[in-house]
């Protein structure tokens, strides 16, 4: 049941996995860790194993599918596997149509942060940034709000670096609004929306971040009472395999513990 007999099938699923482990095996090597590397790298780990191997495992495990408590146990993983490769799929399709959102009307543009480095953006908020600034040049009487609070190995707040760079790129700074102590992209929203009812604005906004971030950014402002459409920056493309699968943990996350 579980022993594949083409060799060349076992190969081309090894290399499959082994593919897939260089894709989330990247943001090491830059030094980003998030649990989408590392659980994308153990199930590629996994995967190779399982192929490679598959004579002595599939041994093991038909000995395991023998006994009725084993029996009942491979039932209960198979179908998590099962239900976890249809979530993955379902929850992709409702993040690539968050991504293609695209503003309809002139709303406050709310930049969601990311990771500062010695001062400067790091190139994702950049690639936010420089979105941005493509939307705020051609819609010049729409405002910003940048949202981001300091970290512990950040020299200023990611809000501030944002304002910094949009100003040294043209931007009139009375256009933007800071969110200096937000953490998560919940306090990102409750601080943008605490500066829209401030100001009196129309609580609908743009939201610029990554593609793969739109569509839980958008369920938590619905959350709280904000009304939503995107523009996404581009995000390097070694970079999106282990955000997209961090991203579906995170929905799940939010999903179970609201």
């Amino acid at each position: 049941m579980f022993e594949i007999a083409a060799l060349w099938v076992r190969l081309l699923g090894a290399g499959l996995f082994l593919a897939a482990l260089v894709f989330f095996a990247c943001p090491f090597m830059v030094g980003i860790h998030h649990a989408g590397c590392v659980f994308g790298t153990a199930v590629s780990v996994l995967g190779i194993v399982f192929f490679l191997l598959n004579p002595v495992i599939a041994g093991m495990l038909q000995k395991i599918w023998g006994n009725r408590f084993g029996h009942i146990l491979l039932c209960v993983l198979l179908g998590g596997l099962g239900i976890g490769v249809i979530l993955s799929v379902v929850l992709s399709i409702l993040m690539i149509h968050a991504a293609c959102d695209k503003p309809k009307t002139e709303n406050t543009v709310v930049i969601l942060g990311c990771k500062v480095r010695n001062g400067e953006p790091s190139l994702m908020l950049q690639k936010r940034l420089d979105a941005a600034l493509v939307y705020l040049n051609q819609h010049e009487h729409v405002p910003v709000i940048v949202c981001g609070g300091q970290g512990q190995d950040e020299s200023i707040s990611e809000a501030q670096c944002m304002c910094e760079y949009l100003i040294v790129h043209g931007l009139d700074e009375n256009r933007i609004y800071l969110d200096n102590t937000s953490t998560s992209t919940l306090e990102n929203m409750q601080n943008a929306k605490a500066i829209i009812t401030e100001q009196g604005w129309l609580p609908e906004i743009t939201v610029i971040t990554d593609a793969y971030h739109q569509y839980r950014a958008a369920n938590i402002a619905h959350s709280i009472g904000l009304e939503t459409d995107a523009i996404s920056a581009k995000t390097s493309w070694y970079l999106v395999p282990s955000y997209w699968v961090r991203e579906w943990l995170g929905i799940c996350y939010q999903f179970v513990f609201g």
